[in-house]
């Protein structure tokens, strides 16, 4: 299985096994990792579950992914990215996710 491990803003870090196909925002809601919210589902449409990554495995954002990074209430940076648009797949294994700032 991909091993995936997010980091919270405070340096805490999870690694969890990630099934081929689901995507990163999917693996993350399974493991109830904090930081994740995916109001929308994975439809693209909240931004609820924005993170960074800095790994050209995953590719690049989408046009319609960067428009809605727009919108996100975290910090936008060059490695920002929707967990909802990364799938999950073996080349992924080692896959660090950075999660932002969340604000209550």
């Amino acid at each position: 299985m991909t091993k995936i491990t997010f980091v919270q803003p405070d340096g805490r870090s999870q690694t969890v096994s990630a099934r081929a196909g689901d995507s990163v925002m999917q693996t993350a809601l399974a493991h109830s990792i904090d930081g994740i919210f995916a109001e929308c589902g994975g439809a693209m449409m909240c931004a609820t579950c924005h993170c960074y990554i800095e790994d050209a495995r995953t590719g690049e954002a989408s046009q319609g992914e960067e428009d809605l990074l727009d919108c996100a209430e975290d910090e936008v940076r060059p490695s920002s990215r929707l967990s909802c648009q990364i799938k999950v797949s073996e080349d992924l294994d080692g896959l660090v996710v950075h999660l932002p700032v969340t604000v209550d």
